[in-house]
């Protein structure tokens, strides 16, 4: 089978990237060619998250430059690629309008197929650009944003099982980080911290563990941190061990029972695929307890390399690999959207 070169560009948030990646097999794995990554943490650190108009600001300065370097990178020309994708949603909508918009321009300009990727699609397919992960597999998109657990039985299909009724997981990391006084974003420094603590010594919520379906809340727990900090001097490292324990322990529960759908949709898949993705799978703490749960339900746990779990055009550009060979290419006409379900079902 002939090979697919795809060009993708990422700038639904305030990382502005661009990636090449060839794929030779619809299942994956695929090659990365380049993968360049601007990272806007500086500009908004300040602001102790995402300011979106500076985000959008700096898509506008940036993203040229960093689709050139991604071409460089990988030795080709514009010319040289088979099809341009490009997040077109769900994220900041002036950012999504500049990665969009910029890869309109150069399909038009090169005469090349347009790919609109839906950024959590991007995310859940990721792993089949480093793994042959077969369909259908279960799915944990577990970032900022979102926090959601779905059966992926193939490009563009996916049957919903959970979703978080309030608070991502992603975001309870960035809040109980600020509270703790850690600099943004939050998850990595609550993970440093807490591996110095005790995980036992608040008594901290589980929000609708062991209720019926798979949904998520997180928004009590960050409530019960904001307390404590409130009414007593708080041990951080304890305080930072207590909540990633409580949080490992809903994702774990909540995670259990749509292993059980799962196996019901799907009774036929041996041994199937558990996929962690987005920015929180890159939580070495998280990824052993959800392996250790696959290991005992029969699921093998599938996670992208931390540089793949957040935001990157690597997974743009897959998602647009496997887009393209079933033909699915989109008119330049099509819009930015900062709201676009994932599930068909």
């Amino acid at each position: 089978m002939r090979a697919t070169t795809v060009l993708g560009i990422e700038t639904s948030c305030d990382e502005t990237a661009a990636a090449v990646v060839r794929g030779r097999s619809a299942a994956g794995p695929g090659d990365i060619l380049s993968n360049v990554i601007f990272s806007q943490l500086e500009e908004h650190r300040p602001y102790g998250g995402v300011v979106p108009e500076i985000a959008a600001r700096a898509h506008v300065e940036m993203l040229d430059g960093i689709v050139e370097q991604a071409l460089a990178a990988a030795g080709l020309g514009l010319g040289d690629v088979d099809a341009i994708a490009a997040t077109a949603g769900p994220g900041l909508i002036g950012g999504v309008m500049v990665g969009l918009v910029t890869a309109k321009a150069l399909a038009l300009a090169a005469d090349k197929p347009l790919i609109a990727v839906n950024h959590l699609e991007a995310h859940g397919l990721s792993a089949r650009l480093c793994e042959n992960v077969a369909f259908p597999y279960l799915l944990l998109l577990v970032s900022g944003g979102h926090c959601q657990l779905l059966g992926v039985e193939g490009v563009g299909r996916f049957r919903l099982y959970g979703t978080t009724i309030d608070d991502a997981a992603g975001e309870a990391f960035d809040k109980v980080a600020k509270l703790l006084g850690l600099e943004y974003p939050g998850g990595p420094h609550i993970e440093t911290l807490a591996r110095d603590g005790n995980p036992k010594r608040y008594d901290l919520p589980r929000p609708l563990r062991g209720r019926p379906g798979a949904d998520f809340s997180f928004s009590g727990l960050k409530t019960a941190v904001r307390q404590i900090t409130l009414e007593e001097k708080a041990h951080p490292a304890d305080l930072a061990a207590s909540f990633q324990a409580a949080v490992i322990d809903v994702l774990g529960d909540r995670t259990r029972a749509a292993m059980a759908m799962f196996v019901r949709d799907f009774p036929d898949a041996a041994a199937p695929s558990f996929v962690m993705a987005g920015g929180v799978a890159a939580n070495g703490a998280i990824r052993d307890a959800l392996g250790a749960l696959c290991a005992a339900e029969g699921f093998t746990l599938q996670v992208p390399p931390p540089k793949l779990c957040t935001d990157n055009a690597a997974m743009v550009a897959w998602a647009g690999v496997e887009r393209a060979r079933l033909g699915l290419f989109d008119p330049l006409e099509v819009a930015a959207r900062a709201r676009w379900p994932l599930c068909t079902a």
